[in-house]
């Protein structure tokens, strides 16, 4: 046979493939951002089929934003959470380029822009139904009347702007109609006022978190007037406690309200989620939620002193339905809640019970019977291998959380890496009885793990690093006080390329050696806390290469200089968070700081001496329930 000749005019076989094809291709291609750059790399038309087809992006410097955006024109959602420096100037850029294709921002970390800004996008933007403000500290009521201007807006992220009032919240309450979620936790200045106005103004809400807010029982009826409310968030809302509930289940006699409560009560009947983490809930509070809420689907209950055997086990016997149920640091329950819970919620997909101590490590084998369960945190508990091996049988776990479970060994984390395939997230955090033999079985077991906590367990070594560098996915190692050595580092650094964040403090024999192969290989490398391990100056500078590095953490470096330190800082053009000891601020000029601050790197600084850590773990944890007490 011939071999077919192509005409000279193609640059690959692949300019033959239609776009339609192409596009299909690229449909397939998972979540990674590295598969996507991969792809455009492949040819030029590919390079261009990809530019159009992008809706997402997540700079790291918005000084790229112009650039950036010629390449891409049909971005729908932006996200410039990474970039710490964000001016009016940059709001505008991307107002101006996106116009009403951009749907969603997220600003949730950045800093630097004003009310001016917003407004660009308010104005210039008129599609947008998406925006994070998250920590935007500085921003005030003129701000948030600036954001009433998007009309559109359907779902707004405002937690932790502290400066916004009940004005600025009325502003868009009446500004903004079409809200389905408002996010308000720890917006300390709105109060009762700026709640009813959104419960009054925003009748389509369906997401509602109001935590740490200084409301009280008066702008209940008004929350309890929303037809559509479907998850309502009260953590840490002080001024009311399920003392209020059981006033409205008796029919409301005490409340001085013009509303018919009765009628209001039936409306509870929509709400799928309910969080009260830190509330008074006593159990008649628990048996109102269970009796009333009948489509309730999440229920958080975490730090509730108040949570017992018995308001527990009523409430989940009434909602067998339920998907997801935190009762973290709730210590008066013992193993009759969890054979409740085991049995009544069959359909359970996530259970948070972190310090439950007098839950028996027998009880742990219940939870077993739950086989729907995706995310399970057991942390600081009394389970054992047994409790482990018939948690195993959840075959669709996916994240398991046993930080300083004292009990379990090598043998119990076996059974987890035989029979969990699809766990992505593990952490043993202080697990002391974990060696590299149970470090082996989840490597091999689950594959496509992509988070892994084995902090302080003193007998893992660079075997476990030999053994994770098997596992392409893993992205986040923590491994502070682990016997690791530069040839573990080397070893993550060749298999995991897709490792945004590493833990090494307290890995006293790691070194320049180690932080070179990071920096010849791990590119994607976000964040990595090198503190008191043996890096100098070099090591440090090599860092400089990963174009993607923004946080770091170098306490107690014994053989960094202060020149050095300064070279590596301005040489890594990305950072936007440094952790240093304080010696260091005297050693620098302040203008050198400034200008780091300048370019949107925030420091923080530590003055604590070196302290030794404690080789007992049970003695460590008596001293952490001290603490806590």
């Amino acid at each position: 046979m011939k071999k077919q000749r192509f005409p000279q005019a193609l640059n690959s076989y692949f300019d033959l493939l239609s776009e339609e094809i192409v596009l299909s291709i690229l449909e397939f291609l998972g979540p990674n951002p590295l598969d996507k750059k991969s792809f455009s790399l492949v040819c030029k038309s590919f390079y261009a089929i990809e530019a159009r087809h992008r809706r997402t992006l997540k700079p790291l410097r918005s000084e790229h934003l112009p650039k950036v955006l010629k390449r891409y024109p049909h971005v729908t959602h932006m996200d410039l959470s990474l970039c710490r420096r964000v001016t009016d100037g940059s709001l505008a850029v991307v107002a101006g380029m996106c116009g009403s294709t951009l749907r969603s921002i997220d600003l949730s970390r950045s800093k630097f822009f004003t009310g001016a800004g917003l407004l660009s996008l308010a104005l210039r933007c008129e599609n947008l139904v998406e925006m994070d403000l998250s920590n935007a500290t500085e921003l005030r009521d003129g701000s948030a009347a600036v954001v009433a201007e998007a009309k559109n807006l359907e779902r707004l992220w405002m937690g932790r702007c502290k400066m916004v009032t009940d004005i600025g919240v009325g502003c868009i309450a009446v500004g903004c109609r079409k809200l389905r979620l408002l996010n308000l936790k720890w917006c300390v200045g709105v109060g009762d006022l700026g709640v009813g106005l959104v419960a009054i103004k925003c009748k389509d809400i369906r997401v509602l978190d109001l935590s740490y807010l200084p409301i009280t029982d008066k702008c209940l009826p008004s929350i309890l007037n929303l037809q559509h409310l479907e998850d309502l968030t009260l953590e840490g809302c002080f001024g009311i406690d399920d003392n209020n509930l059981a006033v409205l289940k008796h029919g409301c006699k005490s409340l001085k309200v013009n509303l018919d409560l009765a009628d209001s009560l039936n409306k509870l009947s929509m709400l799928q989620s309910i969080k009260l983490d830190g509330c008074s809930v006593t159990c008649d509070g628990l048996r109102a939620i269970g009796d009333w809420c009948v489509s309730l689907r999440d229920l958080s209950l975490s730090k509730c002193s108040g949570v017992t055997d018995y308001g527990l086990s009523y409430l989940v016997t009434k909602q067998r339905d339920l998907k997801k149920l935190d009762i973290t640091c709730c210590r008066k329950i013992t193993d009759v809640s969890i054979s409740h819970i085991a049995n009544s919620c069959t359909a359970l997909r996530s259970l948070r019970m972190e310090s439950c101590i007098l839950v028996p490590r027998e009880a742990f084998v219940l939870i077993g019977r739950c086989h729907s369960i995706e995310e399970l945190d057991l942390t600081d508990n009394e389970i054992d291998d047994e409790g482990l091996k018939s948690i195993s049988t959840c075959y669709k776990l996916s994240s398991l959380k046993l930080g300083i479970c004292l009990n379990i060994t090598d043998e119990g984390l076996s059974h987890v890496g035989m029979s969990c395939a699809g766990l992505k997230e593990l952490d043993l955090y202080r697990c002391t009885g974990i060696t590299d033999l149970g470090i082996l079985a989840i490597a091999h077991g689950c594959p496509g793990i992509e988070m892994i906590n084995i902090a302080y367990c003193k007998e893992i070594t660079d075997s476990s690093f030999f053994s994770f560098s098997k596992c392409s996915k893993l992205n986040t190692i923590e491994s502070r006080g682990c016997h690791i050595t530069s040839l573990g580092v080397a070893a993550i650094a060749a298999g995991c390329k897709q490792l945004t964040k590493l833990d090494i403090k307290k890995c006293y024999e790691v070194d320049d050696v180690g932080m070179i192969s990071l920096a010849y290989s791990s590119q994607n490398l976000k964040q990595i806390n090198l503190s008191y391990s043996s890096v100098t100056d070099v090591g440090l500078l090599s860092l400089a290469s990963i174009s993607c590095l923004q946080s770091l953490t170098i306490l107690h470096l014994k053989d960094l200089t202060a020149r050095g330190l300064a070279a590596a800082l301005l040489a890594c053009g990305g950072l936007t968070k440094v952790k240093l000891h304080a010696s260091f601020k005297s050693m620098l000029p302040n203008q050198f700081f400034e200008h780091l601050e300048a370019r949107g790197c925030a420091f923080y600084w530590r003055d604590k001496v070196f302290e030794a850590e404690l080789d007992d773990p049970q003695c460590w944890k008596l001293r952490l329930e001290d603490m806590v007490q």
